[in-house]
């Protein structure tokens, strides 16, 4: 099995539920890092600053502080969802299929789980990840998608060709689920 170092996987809950990719070069993983980015408000002003364009078509909101405000408050609520420590917390309610069309399960799927917001516009926050078993996943990044398709925008367009590398990278190194994630890391 090759070991290359281009990333390695963290246990965030310490419990084979919920992992996260720490790309080469990075001393966090990468939800710890995109969390982190959704509640600096230095870089959320800049992040809306540059898309002004696309929060006011989608979203039709012009007040940046309305934008970074609201990032925030989701990040908080997406972030207490996901990092639920406690036996009954279901991450397969929380993640869906990638594509919308997918009607049948498929090794190492992609996902997404999608901010909550209890008034006002959807939320705009998305965590990546691959799906390893039920209920077992492994964020590979996060965005701000303020467009219909990934594609659309280079930030996005990269969060989907990440997604994909980590993908390639488990299957070239015989990891298809959970049990082969947990022997791969214990081999590293």
């Amino acid at each position: 099995m090759p070991k290359d170092t281009i990333m390695r996987f963290e246990d965030v809950l310490r419990n084979g539920r919920l992992w996260a990719v720490v790309y080469d070069g990075d001393t966090e993983n990468v939800l710890t890092k995109t969390l982190s980015k959704w509640i600096d408000i230095d870089y959320l002003s800049a992040f809306f600053a540059d898309n002004r364009n696309d929060l006011q078509r989608f979203f039709k909101i012009t007040n940046l502080d309305d934008a970074i405000y609201d990032t925030i408050t989701d990040a908080m609520s997406l972030s207490c969802l996901i990092l639920d420590v406690s036996p009954e917390a279901d991450l397969d309610r929380l993640f869906r299929p990638l594509e919308p069309g997918r009607m049948s399960e498929m090794v190492l799927s992609r996902e997404k789980a999608k901010g909550a917001r209890v008034s006002g516009h959807a939320s705009w926050l998305r965590l990546y990840a691959i799906k390893l078993d039920d209920g077992i996943f492994l964020i590979t990044g996060g965005a701000i998608k303020l467009t219909h398709l990934m594609q659309e925008r280079q930030h996005t367009l990269i969060e989907l060709r990440r997604m994909e590398m980590v993908r390639n990278y488990l299957i070239e190194n015989g990891v298809i689920d959970s049990d082969g994630l947990i022997e791969y890391t214990k081999e590293s």
